[in-house]
């Protein structure tokens, strides 16, 4: 049976949520990204926007873990913003799990081997309340993810710097074709 859990990735402000929203539009079920949710409750709560990074890696990983599996994907694709692939990368990163458990993660989670990534764009990237890294740091963030991504054996495919509905048209044909 094919994947039909797709990932769109990329760094802070490349366009992930607009497009998930411009597909939710057409009619396609989208997961949020985790992070975001949990800075924003916990500066509604008076909180700095992140717990220490293990912790905050940690309550990422297990949060994008029950959305995979309280996700429901039946004959349409799904799309999750990140996901758990990426709190796996970032989990690893601050040392918040061992090499053997992302080993044992990837294989328990798996999403449809292509990977949707959104690449920088200074001429969108705007920070807000949830979002404070730099256009630089968003950078570097995205580099990670190629490398992170090529390492577990996805096919990233880089989405244009084009408005939004030619991107969104661009990722359905991709998908549309990947399950021909």
């Amino acid at each position: 049976m094919v994947n039909l859990r797709f990932i769109i990735t990329g760094g802070p402000g490349a366009g992930k949520t607009t497009i998930l929203e411009a597909l939710a539009e057409r009619g396609y079920h989208y997961v949020p990204e985790t992070a975001r949710a949990i800075i924003k409750k916990r500066l509604e709560a008076g909180l700095s926007p992140r717990p220490p990074l293990d912790q905050f890696a940690q309550q990422i990983l297990q949060e994008d873990i029950a959305y995979y599996r309280a996700t429901p994907v039946t004959d349409q694709p799904v799309f999750f913003d990140r996901g758990v692939v990426d709190a796996l990368g970032f989990s690893e990163e601050v040392g918040a799990i061992s090499p053997a458990q992302v080993a044992a993660y990837i294989q328990e989670f798996p999403y449809n081997e292509l990977v949707f990534l959104m690449p920088p764009w200074q001429s969108i990237y705007t920070t807000d309340g949830q979002r404070d890294q730099t256009f630089s740091e968003s950078v570097q963030v995205f580099e990670r993810l190629k490398t992170w991504y090529a390492r577990w054996g996805y096919k990233m495919i880089e989405a244009p710097r084009v408005d939004v509905k030619t991107r969104v048209d661009f990722i359905l044909k991709t998908v549309e074709t990947s399950l021909a």
